[in-house]
């Protein structure tokens, strides 16, 4: 990500809370596994919030995003084509 210009020093992972799906408008979960998770917690009427990170990818789409720790250094520079591609269109979907 550093190669890229992404400074990621100041992010910490978190477990979802009860007051995230009240507070933020759009909660993304990487996998099935983890969106299933989140859908099984989130109150019904926030479950809307709660998308696949790359059902917003055009390339990707359908996939899940994948470890990035099994792949070594390729594995890592995958991921984030990934995650650019989903943000892209994300941001595009923000603007409306």
């Amino acid at each position: 990500a550093g190669k890229r210009g992404y400074d990621l020093s100041s992010l910490r992972a978190r477990q979802v809370g009860a007051r995230d799906f009240s507070e933020f408008d759009l909660i993304l979960a990487m996998d099935e596994d983890n969106y299933q998770n989140l859908l099984r917690v989130c109150p019904e009427a926030h479950r809307h919030k709660v998308r696949l990170f790359l059902s917003f990818s055009r390339r990707y789409r359908g996939q899940e995003v994948p470890d990035p720790y099994y792949g070594g250094a390729q594995g890592f520079d995958l991921v984030l084509d990934v995650v650019e591609d989903a943000a892209a269109e994300i941001i595009d979907w923000l603007r409306g």
